[in-house]
Formats: C-alpha cells, sequence, structure tokens
C-alpha cells in the first residue's frame, strides 16, 4: 500500500517553495530549510565557504544579535542545528506550534539579511571556529581523514566532489570580506531554497505565514550550475595508504556509483547492503563470523546529483590477521557477487532493511520533513517520501547484479588503507 503523507506545494512570488506536510500527532512543528549550495558549488581557491556560512547564519542578521537564534528558539523549548554537504546546507528546527512564526521571523531575517552582520570581526571569528573543528573531528581522531582521502582518491582533482565539505584552511585565510559577501548574495537567494513545514499546522496556515516573513525577500536568482560530465565506473585500481597510530588496520574500498534518483543507483546501493551492509551480508559473515579476519564490515551508498555518487565498504582488520588477505577476499567476494547476482535471501534482506530504514525515518517529524526539503530541492519531487519505496521495489536481482558487475569490482576500486604499520610490517 502506498505512504500518503500529505504534502502541499506552493511557490512565493520571490521564487520560494514551500512545502507543508500537516501532521496533528503532536503540538510541534519542524521548519526545515534546504539552499542549493554545497562544497560542489565552490570554486578552486574558494573551497569551504558553504561550510563558512553554515556558521555565519548564527552570528546575527539585521534584526537578529548574535546568537540569538539559538537563545530565543531555546527559550520556547525548540531545538535546532544546520548541517552542510555536498550538494546543499540546510537549517532545522522544531518548536512547539506556539513558536513557529518565531523560527519562521528568525530564519527570514537571517535568510533575507545575514549580510548586515557579517563584518570583519564576525568573519576572523568564525574561521577560527572553523578551524578548530578540523582539527576536532579530523585531524586528532583516529580515521578521521579517511573521507577526505576518499573523495579525492575517488574523483580527479578539478571535479565537483573531490575536495571536503570543511574545505582549505588556507583558503578561508586567504578570503577577504567581499568575497564572502559575494557567495552569499549568489547563493542565498529565495530561488535557490526549499522551505518545509512538517507538524502541527495546516496548509492555509503554514504558507500565510511562510509569505507573511519570506515574501518580502528580494527576489534574486541563483546562478544556474552546469551539470559535470557524467564519471564512469574507474578504469584500473587505485591507492591510497596512511600509516598513522590509529587502533586497528582499516580498509576502505570505494567505488563511483552512477547518480542518485535513477533505478541503477538504486540497484548498485542495493547491492552494496547484500556485500557489506547488513548483519547478514556476505562479507560480514564470511569475514567476521566464520573466518573472524575482521572486527566489523560495513557498507554506505552515498547518493550525489552532479552526475556520480559514492559508494565504500569499510574493513576493520581483526589484529594480527593480515591486511592484504583480507582485501584480497573482498575482492574476490566482489568478482562472485559481480558473477553470481544477489540470492533470493540476499535481495529480501536488502529490501526489507531499506524498507525499515525508510519508514523509520519518516516516523520522526524532523527526518520527515528533512527528506521533503532533500528531495524538493534536489530532484524535484516532494512527494518523494511517498513513492520511493514503491519505485525500490521494483529493482530486480539481474539489475543488481548488472550494477555489482558495472561499478563494484576490483577493476573500479579506490582503496584507502588506515595501516597500523609500515607496508612492510606484520600486518601486511
Amino acid at each position: 500500500m502506498p505512504l500518503d503523507y500529505p504534502i502541499a506545494e506552493r511557490t512565493l512570488p520571490g521564487g520560494l517553495r514551500v512545502i507543508v506536510s500537516e501532521d496533528h500527532t503532536v503540538p510541534a512543528v519542524t521548519v526545515n530549510l534546504w539552499v542549493g549550495v554545497g562544497s560542489r558549488h565552490e570554486s578552486e581557491g574558494r573551497t569551504g565557504f558553504a561550510h563558512l556560512f553554515e556558521h555565519l547564519m548564527f552570528q546575527g542578521s539585521r534584526q537578529v544579535e548574535s546568537g540569538e537564534h539559538f537563545s530565543a528558539l531555546m527559550a520556547q523549548g525548540g531545538r535546532l542545528n544546520a548541517t552542510t554537504w555536498f550538494d546543499r546546507t540546510n537549517y532545522f528546527e522544531t518548536v512547539p506550534k506556539g513558536a513557529y512564526e518565531l523560527a519562521l521571523w528568525l530564519e527570514a531575517d537571517r535568510h533575507g539579511y545575514l549580510l548586515d552582520a557579517v563584518n570583519q570581526d564576525n568573519l576572523d571569528n568564525q574561521r577560527d571556529v572553523v578551524k578548530e573543528e578540523k582539527r576536532q573531528r579530523y585531524d586528532n581522531q583516529p580515521y578521521g581523514n579517511a573521507l577526505i582521502d576518499i573523495y579525492a582518491t575517488v574523483f580527479p582533482k578539478g571535479h565537483a566532489y573531490h575536495h571536503p565539505t570543511i574545505g582549505s584552511m588556507e583558503d578561508l585565510d586567504a578570503a577577504s570580506l567581499e568575497d564572502v559577501h559575494a557567495f552569499y548574495r549568489r547563493h542565498y537567494t529565495p530561488d535557490n531554497t526549499v522551505l518545509t513545514l512538517v507538524g502541527d499546522l495546516t496548509p492555509e496556515e503554514g504558507f500565510a505565514a511562510a509569505e507573511r516573513y519570506f515574501g518580502p525577500l528580494p527576489a534574486r536568482s541563483a546562478p544556474v550550475a552546469m551539470p559535470t560530465e557524467p564519471l564512469a565506473p574507474l578504469t584500473e585500481p587505485v591507492r591510497e595508504e596512511r600509516v598513522e597510530d590509529v587502533p586497528n588496520d582499516r580498509l576502505h574500498l570505494a567505488f563511483r556509483l552512477p547518480v542518485d534518483d535513477t533505478p541503477e543507483f538504486f540497484a548498485s546501493a542495493l547491492a552494496l547492503d547484500a556485500l557489506a551492509g547488513l548483519a547478514t551480508s556476505r562479507l560480514y559473515q564470511r569475514l567476521v563470523r566464520r573466518e573472524q579476519v575482521a572486527t566489523n564490515v560495513s557498507a554506505h551508498a552515498m547518493g550525489l546529483v552532479d552526475g556520480v555518487s559514492l559508494g565504500f565498504i569499510g574493513i576493520d582488520v581483526a589484529e594480527g590477521t593480515s591486511a592484504d588477505d583480507v582485501e584480497a577476499t573482498a575482492m574476490a567476494e566482489l568478482e562472485r557477487f559481480g558473477d553470481d547476482g544477489p540470492t533470493a535471501v540476499e535481495m529480501e534482506s536488502a529490501l526489507a532493511d531499506s524498507e525499515r530504514s525508510w519508514l523509520s525515518a519518516l516516523a520522526s517529524q524532523e527526518e520527515r520533513a528533512d527528506l521533503i526539503s532533500h528531495h524538493a530541492l534536489l530532484q524535484g519531487d516532494a512527494h518523494y517520501v511517498n513513492t520511493y519505496l514503491d519505485r525500490l521495489a521494483e529493482i530486480t536481482p539481474e539489475q543488481v547484479r548488472d550494477a555489482a558487475r558495472r561499478w563494484l569490482q576490483p577493476r573500479s576500486a579506490a582503496v584507502v588503507a588506515y595501516l597500523t604499520t609500515s607496508t612492510e610490517g606484520v600486518s601486511r
């Protein structure tokens, strides 16, 4: 039976897309905004700007003092945050129903008039905050730079996904105040933003409130980003090794995947689950359960929109075990899966886990709002939350086999290995 979450849409004169999903289960409203700017929209020498603005957006705007966005909503019992990624930046808060117009007023002020507060002091302060975040989350964490290495290994230099969202600290240091203002004016426009309201309000209430606070925002046309040429799978394996003080050897087997929201991407994601994403998956059962040469196996398909996506398998190698031997076993299983495809049980398990994960996410008002904004902005489909499982169920075992044969083979793997010893050591 298809899902039927209510979805109502309207576009304001300035171009802002507003979506309301009525849900009176609890007396709360989630306000969720997705802006079509992420690290893939940055130019060489200007990396890290999208993430920097995630921080600057909490430092005040025309009518809001620095830090007041947090303090005002938390005083009403709200919770809020923001994140940045390759394809977007999002801002979100969940508040009691009586405070949702306060949230909209605060969001409208910073989405329309942030630059009134972006001065040299604020810029310098938030540059330092970003540097400290990089030290804590990346540089001083075991395996902290693994994803950065994966992006740089899988995607060629100059590609939109080659550099991480944290960006280059040198680029941020070199950025002038005018550089930063220009980035905001270019991307933070109503026609480049989706506003989703989920919770205890009617579409009429939501649209009226959105018009009241966002309607006056000046209309500015965001630049139309030209799509990057689609990337095929790697034609030969690539390798990056790090010898660091990490708890154990960890292998990352990374692959280019088809662009998101296509049957071939869905098939590739199901193949990764069957191979390594579940406790019942082939690699987990063989490496962790039977042979006990790994302590954990995981997999993730990262859907992206600019011509290519990313998938990777992570393997924590057991102490005293050869990382080379574990890698060879994993590669053999990839080849076998590409030849044979999933069994009926593997296919059923992968589909069931995807359905469980999707329904669990939609059960959360906050996650439902995020998924609606996500697919409205990046796929142009606010109703995606209701149709995704039906589309996934149409994928056949043959499509999963063919996707694995094309995208998930040893010849197209980028291996990023974090090793506890040198390549001459006992771990290899």
